[in-house]
């Protein structure tokens, strides 16, 4: 937002840690959020009044995607939220008016609930006079080596034409944000996973599956009745699951390579790579979520893997807010 231009006018995290990353971040940029009060423990508290929030153009919001209550669907759409993250951000717009918002959720909210959750939510905010669009958007076509999929909506209150930015198809591969100096111990796997790897490329033959030794699991277990194999993809990262061609196919671990992009970052999971023996390190997972390297955290490091695996992609939402601001109108350009 900063990037494109915007200026910060009012702030909330719940998370303590993720507010300390907030602070040392960001209390130069916009100290006025923090001198006048503006900088919010909890959007649901019922004391806020959100008539008070500073005038703004654009909301920004990110929400668990609960299952929304349905029972009182004759009363309107916001008794259908009410008790849920979504139903302050209703409430924040309908009292502020700002001119747009944007959104981003997982990629399973298009589903979720048979698809019933996201039809609640459109016509939630269509309900409030905005003219809605949404997208499932992949990070990965921004530049980033990171596959992460996710949910992106934004309205206009003026009905304003808008299209998602494209991307680009190149593919940026992990080699590029990874420091191959480093020699963390605390980031190298454990030696079973090492071992597991190793046994991997010392018996494919020419096979790209392999079937380990499954003795050691129980034989009531999935491990123990189906077996654990490897495969190495065509892109060259290597996955292990439960299973042979025929069964089910459970995942248990995955790992990229230097010449190949990551899974999506997950707040419990780190990307893991099977050419280094080891997971990426908080500044090589802040690359991969587009953060520059001078972003810093002031936090321990499974609390900064943490908020990164629950950020956003800063590169896709550059590009949706370029385009946004371009279709707003200032009273002050």
């Amino acid at each position: 937002m900063h990037e494109n231009g915007g200026k910060c006018v009012f702030a909330s995290e719940i998370d303590k840690f993720a507010r300390q990353t907030y602070i040392h971040n960001f209390r130069d940029i916009s100290p006025e959020i923090f001198e006048n009060g503006n900088f919010n423990e909890d959007i649901t508290d019922p004391r806020l009044d959100y008539s008070k929030i500073p005038d703004f153009d654009l909301l920004c919001a990110g929400f668990p995607c609960q299952p929304f209550s349905y029972a009182g669907k004759n009363e309107g759409f916001k008794d259908e939220t009410r008790g849920t993250l979504f139903f302050s951000i209703l409430s924040i717009l309908e009292v502020k008016k700002p001119q747009a918002f944007i959104l981003e959720n997982v990629k399973g909210l298009k589903s979720h609930d048979k698809g019933r959750t996201l039809k609640t939510i459109i016509a939630s905010l269509e309900n409030l006079g905005y003219r809605v669009k949404w997208e499932i958007i992949d990070s990965l076509k921004f530049g980033i080596p990171q596959k992460r999929e996710r949910w992106y909506c934004v309205g206009f209150l003026d009905g304003t034409e808008f299209s998602f930015p494209k991307g680009d198809s190149t593919i940026v591969p992990l080699s590029s944000i990874i420091d191959q100096d480093q020699n963390d111990p605390l980031l190298k796997l454990p030696k079973q996973e090492v071992e597991r790897i190793e046994y991997h490329f010392q018996n494919k033959n020419g096979n790209p599956r392999v079937q380990h030794d499954n003795s050691q699991y129980a034989p009531n277990t999935k491990k123990g009745r189906h077996g654990v194999f490897s495969y190495q993809k065509p892109d060259g990262s290597l996955r292990f699951h439960i299973g042979d061609v025929s069964k089910t196919q459970i995942q248990e671990a995955f790992y990229c390579c230097l010449e190949t992009y990551a899974p999506t970052i997950i707040f419990n999971r780190v990307p893991k790579m099977w050419d280094l023996k080891r997971k990426l390190s908080v500044i090589e997972a802040q690359r991969l979520q587009g953060f520059p390297d001078t972003f810093d955290f002031p936090v321990s490091n499974n609390q900064a893997y943490r908020q990164l695996g629950n950020s956003i992609a800063l590169p896709v939402v550059r590009e949706i807010t370029n385009q946004i601001f371009k279709t707003l109108t200032y009273e002050d350009k």
